[in-house]
């Protein structure tokens, strides 16, 4: 399966457990990676025959900046859903979310994936 990927993706968003979490913005790192069959946007060099990255990202930074959750596991499901839900050629997702101030050292974050069923 072929893959489009977005990653690195910096969005502020009030997102945690703690409650200064989801009153003070902080930074989310995003990285998005959807499976689809890429052979025929290869033959025609059309966009529109494609996955355009560009949404992608439009939809997470959608997400994490107009809403609120607790874990960053919903967060990420929240995008990933979203991003099968935008384009019926996409074959699996797999969404990360990190959130790089918690800690002096070391990143948490997590990875989910989804398919189409």
């Amino acid at each position: 399966m072929d893959k489009i990927f977005v990653e690195n993706l910096q969005v502020n968003g009030k997102h945690g457990v703690m409650d200064h979490e989801r009153e003070l913005e902080q930074a989310f790192l995003i990285d998005m990676v959807a499976g689809f069959d890429a052979s025929i946007g290869a033959a025609t060099d059309q966009l529109f025959d494609t996955i355009d990255y560009s949404k992608m990202r439009a939809i997470a930074i959608e997400i994490v900046e107009n809403n609120s959750v607790y874990l960053i596991e919903k967060l990420a499901v929240m995008i990933a859903e979203r991003i099968l839900e935008e384009d019926g050629r996409i074959e699996s997702v797999s969404v990360t979310v990190k959130k790089p101030a918690v800690f002096p050292s070391g990143v948490p974050g997590v990875t989910i994936m989804r398919t189409r069923v």
